[in-house]
């Protein structure tokens, strides 16, 4: 299952998505993290120290292997060269699975231990001062895109998206390839306001959508947020001492996070698995192509000089049955 996190700078996103993939890594389930906000902290708030973030291996500077890889023998890719983030994958082309060892998580990916299990973690990487003027960084969450194009996972097993703040995630076809995306708002105004705008862009593409309240106070933050958002809001979370323990890089046992947060993730994960009965593979191919195809015309196929348009295999669909080339 493909969860995404997003929210508004300073919303909490960053540390409810570690609580979720810590939760997660309690149940056994395979997890895959994944830092694509511009500002990397997802590694800080799942225990690493800065020396530790600071040797994660980037993505986006491992792009060209990743394309070679996931490339696999697809006669309709001429090169990996002519690979852009929303190339889908067709006969031929190597899939990511969640549960296997690969070239790209070899590459991309180091083990986390946490208390309760491990995951693996991967990131887009910072956005560098040699980037400033010359880089997008939705150049680097590219690589993230493309990878997210080629996994094919399954029921109890969960790739989860730390995504940039507010609604840069609209810059690509990124936003749709999820299964649930959780919105973080807190009970302002502002809190609120990327919400509308992800519910509005997300409306016509099927994107499962769910608001979590958080640094929710009192009752009248609660009916706040139900005013604003009305059956969007799955839950709410309040103060946690063990989350502000965590944030001071001291967290305690992960058995001792409060009752009410622990039953917050337990709610997020069901809405996330109550998602497996109503996945359409066929829907998600369709729109991984309507983006490729958009990108081609504006930009790809001037950048590639290559028709990308003929990269789309009009047989293929990505589903888990969907069988990887050696």
């Amino acid at each position: 299952m493909k969860i995404a996190f997003v929210g508004k700078g300073g919303s909490g996103k960053t540390t409810l998505s570690s609580l979720f993939i810590r939760h997660l890594a309690t149940t056994g389930a395979p997890v895959v993290a994944v830092d694509a906000d511009i500002n990397q902290h997802l590694g800080a708030a799942l225990g690493l120290d800065d020396e530790q973030a600071a040797e994660l291996p980037a993505m986006g500077a491992r792009l060209p292997l990743i394309k070679d890889y996931l490339r696999g023998a697809n006669p309709r890719i001429a090169s990996a060269e002519t690979m852009i983030k929303t190339t889908p994958p067709g006969d031929g082309s190597r899939l990511l699975r969640l549960r296997e060892q690969n070239p790209v998580y070899d590459a991309c990916a180091r083990p986390v231990e946490l208390d309760g299990g491990a995951v693996r973690l991967m990131v887009t990487g910072p956005f560098t001062e040699s980037d400033l003027g010359v880089a997008c960084y939705h150049s680097k969450t590219g690589a993230v895109e493309l990878c997210l194009n080629h996994l094919v996972d399954g029921r109890d097993e969960y790739a989860v998206v730390d995504m940039t703040a507010g609604s840069d995630s609209f810059a690509s076809g990124m936003f749709t390839r999820f299964d649930m995306t959780f919105l973080v708002a807190e009970p302002t105004r502002k809190g609120v306001s990327v919400y509308r705008q992800y519910r509005d862009y997300a409306r016509d593409f099927g994107v499962a959508l769910k608001v979590v309240g958080n640094k929710v106070q009192c009752q009248d933050d609660i009916d706040f947020l139900r005013e604003q958002v009305g059956e969007d809001l799955l839950v709410t979370v309040g103060h946690s001492d063990w989350v502000r323990s965590m944030e001071k890089g001291r967290p305690p046992r992960f058995a001792l996070l409060e009752d009410t947060t622990r039953t917050a993730l337990r709610t997020l994960q069901d809405a996330v698995d109550a998602t497996y009965e109503h996945r359409d593979w066929e829907r998600y191919t369709r729109q991984m192509v309507h983006f490729h195809l958009k990108n081609a015309q504006s930009w790809g196929n001037a950048r590639t000089g290559a028709d990308l348009a003929s990269q789309i295999d009009p047989d293929f669909v990505l589903r888990e049955e969907a069988v990887a080339t050696a």
